[in-house]
């Protein structure tokens, strides 16, 4: 499933989308950035609340699909352009991290 599909399945807001057709092959929770760095694979749909500068740079080490903003999180001017410059979608929802991710679940199985 591309990061597009997933936007539209889920009705996901579009914060920054430089790379719509990247495959996503997982999905990772975490706002620890020290652990997600550890834990997140390449492909994954990140899940986080974090909304600072730091996410961009974590998302990169990682090589994620994207990072997914739950609970109606926002993100600064100076993040989206951070995140445009190193092609790394970052998506937003008012829902839950335990609801996205269950809903993810369901659409990569």
């Amino acid at each position: 499933m591309t990061v597009e599909k997933l936007k539209e399945k889920l009705m996901l807001d579009a914060v920054v989308v430089p790379d719509s057709n990247r495959e996503i092959t997982g999905c990772y929770i975490g706002d620890l950035l020290s652990w997600v760095m550890g834990a997140a694979k390449t492909g994954d749909i990140w899940i986080t609340i974090m909304s600072n500068i730091n996410i961009v740079a974590v998302a990169t080490l990682c090589d994620t699909a994207c990072i997914l903003l739950a609970e109606g999180v926002l993100v600064d001017e100076e993040v989206k352009q951070a995140a445009q410059e190193r092609k790394i979608n970052i998506l937003s929802s008012k829902k839950s991290a335990y609801t996205l991710s269950t809903e993810i679940a369901e659409l990569l199985v």
